[in-house]
């Protein structure tokens, strides 16, 4: 925690940010405690800075927060194994008995995990532009500047995050196509087809697996295509079901004696697998309330 005195007038200030600059640190990478490791970070440069030479201090520390969040970003890319304290949010199972008019519906009420993977899906640039200037206002310039890049460079980046993002949004996106799309990969990983597997893997797929342990993520398809992600649809694709989570196509699967063994949520963009979802803790998985094995 931040040792800021009452009486600081630059204590004062910042404080009156610091939910703000929470909020840009959490939807930039997507761990509660990751966002106040950032923010606390910004408090400990502020205090070393000269604060008279800082004319706005909000967009001042949003740029800090950026800066720092992007470097860890970057980071997670060069150890793409790694664990965070943060759980995947709440996940509702429901039987898929196959694209139905009402699934429109369903859809709507259920973008927020769609949302999540999708963003925890682009790279470093991409959701930093996005983030900033699409949920923050920030503009293009000073994004451009955190990047080392041009506005016109950030400008890019935003728009193509934004399409991943509303391909995402779309209550459509989670139809036949997409249950093709997840149906091709739990056919290519039963076969051990590796080829397969890449074809209907984004370059940039995002694997996140609840373990008892925390959250592991494994970026890149040749690395999800190669490791867990394979394995496990392998297994459920001999015991399992298809479901939807979080109105998005999914698959279920369980051991020989009835118990749970994986719930897999697929987010698909443009014909292609962005993120999966995993989860495998036994706790998280017998608090589940998942449809009876087929």
């Amino acid at each position: 925690m931040s040792d800021i005195s009452p009486a600081d007038p630059v204590g004062e200030a910042f404080e009156a940010q610091r939910d703000r600059l929470r909020a840009v640190a959490y939807r930039m990478l997507g761990s509660h405690a990751d966002a106040e490791d950032v923010v606390q970070e910004a408090w400990l440069r502020l205090a070393r800075h000269d604060a008279a030479t800082i004319h706005n201090l909000a967009g001042w520390l949003t740029t800090v927060v950026g800066r720092i969040s992007l470097d860890v970003l970057r980071s997670r890319q060069t150890r793409p194994e790694a664990s965070y304290d943060d759980r995947l949010p709440e996940l509702v199972v429901a039987a898929d008995d196959g694209p139905a008019p009402e699934d429109d519906v369903a859809l709507a009420d259920s973008v927020g995990l769609a949302l999540l993977v999708v963003l925890d899906s682009l790279g470093p640039g991409e959701r930093l532009a996005f983030v900033l200037h699409d949920l923050f206002g920030v503009p293009f310039d000073e994004i451009g500047q955190i990047l080392g890049r041009s506005a016109d460079a950030a400008k890019m980046l935003a728009s193509r995050a934004r399409r991943k993002v509303q391909a995402a949004e779309r209550p459509t996106s989670a139809g036949r196509e997409q249950r093709e799309v997840v149906q091709a990969f739990l056919a290519a990983a039963r076969r051990g087809d590796f080829e397969g597997l890449l074809r209907v893997l984004d370059p940039e797929v995002k694997l996140t697996v609840d373990t008892p342990n925390g959250v592991v993520v494994i970026l890149g398809a040749t690395k999800v295509a190669e490791g867990a992600s394979a394995r496990v649809a392998a297994g459920a694709a001999a015991r399992g079901r298809a479901v939807l989570v979080n109105g998005l196509p999914g698959f279920v699967s369980w051991r020989e004696d009835g118990t749970p063994l994986s719930v897999m949520a697929f987010t698909v963009v443009d014909g292609r697998i962005v993120a999966i979802a995993t989860v495998i803790a036994p706790a998280r998985l017998a608090s589940m309330n998942l449809p009876d094995p087929e």
